[in-house]
């Protein structure tokens, strides 16, 4: 920097000089100042900027929470809500990388992930290995391995086809020229080209994943194979004949039960040669939850007559879980117990709240919350230790509720939706009540709607 004393000896023409050097110097720190400043209000704008999309991010992520978290049991069933739940993830991962884009950086900072979970050792392994393509190190040396890092990453192969090649081999006699191979092993279908395993795969995915044969002759293509779905058609049908034996046996030893469910769903069949659907049904009937047989059969009919029903249950005379449907009241009648679902009783006051927020049907649903929290406590239990606290806890539940809604009824004009709702269990109450004398009869019937609704969900 220049003194007083050092510019008094120069010259004009040297001033001159120092001064456009400190014009120069001044110029250029302006510049600079100026730059700095620019950069300093754009890196405050891609903060505000940032900030505004982490607050919006974190706001869907709340609602998301909120939406999955404290949504209304009520207006979506069990399947709806698996559905719901995957969209939900599905969108809060996608925020929760987005909120990882932005967060700014934290170098040396330990990472708040979860714990990955370890994948399954039966699964197996293929190693694809990584090297350093040049042995020596930048010094000269050459590298030593001292170890490796491994990471396990899932893959999936879809649609792989393979192909079981059956050699048997012929062996004939030199002397009788007698010939011998082995017997060819036993098939679903004779002289078809399907497996077991292919022949299981279509069917899972028919019936059980609920996927169309057009869209599996899709997904098959796509893998390489064209099978028609006429094909696919006559596979199915083949195995309905195989596995028919297996249901007989399966309904044969359920009817030995003394207790099961019933159910019936409508699905829209094609009538043949006029390109339009009406309505048949599916019925399912189920053993108990409480049954050690875990088992439920479906049966296709052109109605919803009670016929099919008592041509189904035969000469059986057990307790039979249902809800009010008047196709079921000549079993009744022949000498089967009637248990009604608890379930459906709570669903007519439920619908009443819903409808005009009812302080009846409010009370009403603490009623049936109290005797389902009871019930709850009941779902491992032996059937001794389930009737003893059935006897002592909800029989006291259900008394007090009985002559609860006896009183409430007096109180409600005739024809009303709040009478309705409440003739309904009163009108039933002695099949509600009906597991309270034995340990074997469930609530409610939704061990089998819950096996049915995917069908429900399923048809059109």
């Amino acid at each position: 920097m220049l003194d007083a004393a050092h510019l008094e000896g120069l010259n004009a023409e040297q001033l001159r000089e120092v001064v456009g050097t400190l014009l120069e110097q001044a110029r250029g720190h302006d510049e600079a100042v100026q730059r700095r400043d620019e950069e300093i209000r754009r890196k405050d704008a891609e903060i505000r900027l940032k900030d505004a999309k982490i607050g919006q991010l974190t706001a869907e992520m709340a609602l998301l929470r909120r939406w999955k978290f404290g949504r209304s049991s009520e207006r979506l069933q069990a399947d709806q809500a698996k559905l719901f739940d995957e969209e939900c993830d599905a969108d809060a991962q996608a925020i929760e990388m987005e909120l990882e884009k932005l967060a700014p950086s934290t170098k040396g900072e330990p990472r708040n992930q979860p714990k990955r979970q370890k994948l399954p050792e039966h699964l197996p392994r293929i190693e694809i290995r990584h090297e350093p393509e040049n042995g020596s190190c930048g010094c000269g040396c050459e590298l030593k391995r001292i170890g490796e890092d491994v990471a396990e990453k899932l893959d999936y192969t879809p649609g792989v086809f393979t192909v079981e090649r059956h050699i048997r081999g012929k062996w004939a006699c030199p002397k009788c020229e007698h010939i011998v191979m082995a017997p060819v092993p036993a098939q679903v279908i004779d002289k078809g080209i399907p497996t077991a395993g292919t022949l299981a795969q279509v069917l899972i995915a028919k019936y059980a994943d609920h996927l169309p044969l057009y869209r599996q002759e899709a997904i098959f293509a796509r893998a390489g194979l064209a099978i028609a779905r006429s094909t696919l058609a006559q596979w199915v049908g083949a195995c309905g004949v195989q596995l028919q034996p297996l249901a007989e046996a399966l309904k044969a030893v359920m009817l030995q039960s003394g207790v099961l469910h019933a159910d019936e769903t409508p699905v829209a069949t094609l009538a043949p040669g006029t390109g339009k659907t009406h309505r048949s049904y599916l019925w399912a009937y189920a053993t108990s939850r409480f049954d050690p047989l875990k088992a439920v059969l479906y049966e296709f009919a052109p109605s919803r007559s009670g016929q099919h029903a008592r041509q189904w249950l035969g000469d059986w005379r057990g307790t039979l879980v249902v809800d009010e449907f008047q196709g079921y009241k000549a079993l009744f009648e022949k000498g089967i117990t009637e248990a009604g679902c608890l379930a459906h009783a709570r669903r007519k006051f439920n619908d009443l709240h819903v409808a005009n927020q009812s302080q009846i049907a409010a009370t009403a649903l603490r009623w049936f919350q109290a005797i389902y929290r009871v019930e709850s406590e009941l779902a491992k239990v032996d059937a001794h230790t389930r009737s003893r606290t059935r006897q002592r806890k909800s029989r006291r539940l259900f008394d007090h509720f009985h002559r609860w809604l006896m009183g409430r009824r007096r109180q409600v004009p005739n024809g009303t939706a709040t009478a309705k709702s409440i003739d309904y269990s009163l009108r039933r109450w002695q099949a509600l009540t009906r597991h309270l004398e034995d340990a074997s009869i469930p609530i409610d019937n939704n061990w089998v709607e819950n096996q049915i609704r995917p069908w429900a969900m399923a048809c059109p």
